[in-house]
């Protein structure tokens, strides 16, 4: 498909800088076989079944924005894909003055060289501290905040918190599963009463998810992989949840796709440990996802993308178009979406 059937107009005051407070207050534009209504998140228990199961993405945001310097150079670097004990890969701005073997300085007790240049952009490097890695990381890093919030303003104490969901458990992730941002203790107690229980799996959201597709086609673009982990156990209560007739409902595109990637034709979960790079367009046939929950996305995103073909690109084009009539708040600290095929 065309990337440009995924394009929409999207106005500048519709991208949120701050979330909604409290977080089960943000609104919620509920899509079900074509009809839209507009609620709010802690609506949610009665808009799902007894048995249904939200799958969430423990992941933790670790502080993967870095300058350092390079010799009288300014190096920007946005950590995105953990490779090795020390090793990361990133994205670099200004990476045409780095060379294979040069050293980039970014604190007293934290340097990198580089160890590789790829094909995609991307920059190997291989870290030295005088502690554990992860800490000196930590130390000097901040929170990678989406680009199209951080052009807006500074990063904040706030964002600590703000960008971090209540799942959080796992470090590894540079970006946020911001759809389970919405969800709080008094709002997982009610879904509970309700008979709706929660699973979590781990996927580690790379820098890749805020790039733009730049291909013409659907066709020509690559996804940067990312690391993910469903236990033995998660994916056995996920398939009995499925055979009694519950549904499985992601929350988060990070959930999905992970789901999906561990998925068999027959639509069971098996567990899973390892890279993923699905890219999920118009025309895939989903296996183990029955919906999702998911804020609102960048035109031409391969999120977009994504939710169109879960829903159908004409429905997800009306959706998208009620909710920025409609007032809705975009992109990672916005609002929600409940969306359900059937």
């Amino acid at each position: 498909m065309r990337v440009s059937d995924f394009d929409f107009h999207l106005p500048d005051e519709r991208i949120a800088l701050r979330p909604a407070s409290p977080r089960d207050a943000a609104r919620l534009l509920h899509v079900q076989a074509g009809r839209m209504a507009d609620r709010v998140v802690r609506d949610l228990p009665q808009l799902l079944q007894p048995g249904d199961v939200l799958v969430f993405n423990d992941t933790r945001v670790i502080p993967a924005q870095l300058s350092g310097r390079r010799g009288d150079a300014r190096v920007g670097v946005t950590l995105h894909k953990r490779e090795g004990q020390t090793d990361w890969l990133a994205f670099v701005k200004n990476a045409k003055r780095l060379r294979v073997g040069d050293t980039v300085t970014f604190s007293d007790a934290l340097s990198a060289e580089v160890a590789e240049k790829r094909p995609d952009g991307s920059v190997a490097f291989r870290f030295q501290s005088d502690g554990p890695v992860e800490a000196a990381i930590a130390a000097a890093g901040t929170m990678p905040l989406p680009p199209y919030i951080a052009a807006k303003r500074d990063i904040d104490e706030r964002d600590a918190d703000d960008y971090q969901t209540m799942f959080a458990a796992r470090d590894g992730a540079v970006a946020a599963p911001t759809a389970a941002l919405h969800f709080t203790p008094e709002l997982m107690a009610a879904l509970a009463e309700r008979g709706i229980a929660s699973e979590t799996l781990t996927l580690h959201v790379g820098a890749g998810t805020f790039l733009p597709v730049k291909a013409d086609d659907t066709e020509e673009h690559r996804m940067h992989s990312e690391w993910g982990e469903i236990a033995p156990d998660a994916a056995e209560r996920l398939n009995a949840a499925r055979r009694a007739g519950g549904r499985l409902i992601a929350v988060g595109t990070t959930s999905l796709r992970l789901l999906e990637s561990a998925a068999g034709a027959d639509g069971m979960v098996r567990p899973f440990s390892g890279d993923t790079d699905i890219f999920i367009t118009p025309g895939y046939r989903f296996r183990a996802v029955d919906g999702l929950m998911t804020n609102f996305h960048l035109p031409r995103s391969t999120l977009f993308m994504l939710v169109s073909a879960l829903m159908g690109l004409d429905i997800m084009q009306a959706a998208y178009a009620h909710a920025i009539e409609s007032g809705y708040r975009f992109y990672s600290y916005g609002d929600s979406s409940l969306l359900l095929p059937g």
